[in-house]
């Protein structure tokens, strides 16, 4: 059997559901976790040694037909089913990525211009390319890593940090996966699952499920050092100019307690920058 991403894709999608969601019958003692191969090929309209071929990698050219039944059957969303052509190369892959990735220096001075809201570009993996001032303060100045897929993994303040740790864990996987097909073999994202998928177990079985979507929190919740609890808006941006990056911003209703808390860090962090 050859491994392909297409199977492993498929696979992994497949031991996300159950008979019961779909409103399949359950018989019989079940070997598998999930759906299996027979229930998915027939629900998609395939034979079963076709779907078979499918998930080992003998089977490579799909049509959009055959794509568009499956993405149906496991409940698929845009991300996921633009992740699944890609996969299957019906899509065209973007230009090869920069070795190095930068900031425009225009994007930069925009950062600086929001002094109430925390702003931070984010590179394929999720390194911290560029933040203005309060996400730098925000996040506390980075002491673990300024790859924030690391540090959500593998610093143990995370969990404290994130009061919603579990969901922000899922959503960064989610996300670092969509990343990985849009951009295969990119040696950040390679580098950050590589090291990821040795030293913490819950990275790979959040990794392992498959899931592939961008950013869907429409709000985040820290609990930070210096001010208490925060609950903020999060706006996710794609840099147009440099595919791959991201902007993301968070904000706090005027008047709320979370602006307090946001103005109070800012006057902190200006405190200890000229202290």
């Amino acid at each position: 059997m050859t491994a392909s991403p297409l199977g492993d894709y498929l696979r992994g999608r497949r031991a996300q559901l159950t008979p019961e969601a779909l409103g399949l019958p359950v018989y019989g003692r079940r070997r598998v976790v999930g759906l299996r191969r027979e229930e998915v090929a027939m629900l998609t309209g395939v034979s079963v040694d076709y779907y078979v071929r499918l998930e080992q990698g003998r089977e490579v050219s799909p049509s959009p037909q055959v794509l568009d039944s499956l993405g149906e059957v496991l409940r698929l969303d845009d991300d996921g089913r633009q992740h699944l052509y890609r996969l299957a190369g019906l899509s065209p892959r973007p230009a090869s990525p920069a070795a190095v990735e930068e900031v425009d220096s225009a994007l930069l001075e925009l950062l600086l211009s929001w002094r109430d809201s925390p702003a931070l570009v984010f590179g394929r993996a999720f390194d911290v390319l560029a933040c203005n001032p309060l996400g730098e303060a925000l996040f506390n100045g980075f002491p673990f890593s300024r790859n924030l897929t690391r540090a959500t993994f593998l610093d143990p303040a995370a969990r404290t940090f994130y009061p919603d740790w579990h969901r922000v864990a899922e959503n960064t996987v989610a996300g670092l996966r969509l990343a990985d097909g849009l951009t295969p073999g990119n040696p950040l994202i390679r580098g950050v699952v590589d090291e990821l998928r040795v030293k913490s177990p819950d990275f790979v079985r959040m990794w392992d499920q498959h899931d592939a979507r961008g950013k869907r929190l429409t709000s985040k919740r820290f609990l930070h050092p210096d001010v208490g609890h925060l609950e903020l808006r999060v706006h996710a941006f794609d840099v147009r100019g440099v595919p791959g990056q991201e902007l993301v911003v968070y904000h706090a209703p005027p008047g709320s307690p979370a602006a307090e808390a946001l103005a109070l860090l800012g006057t902190i962090a200006a405190t200890r920058a000229i202290g």
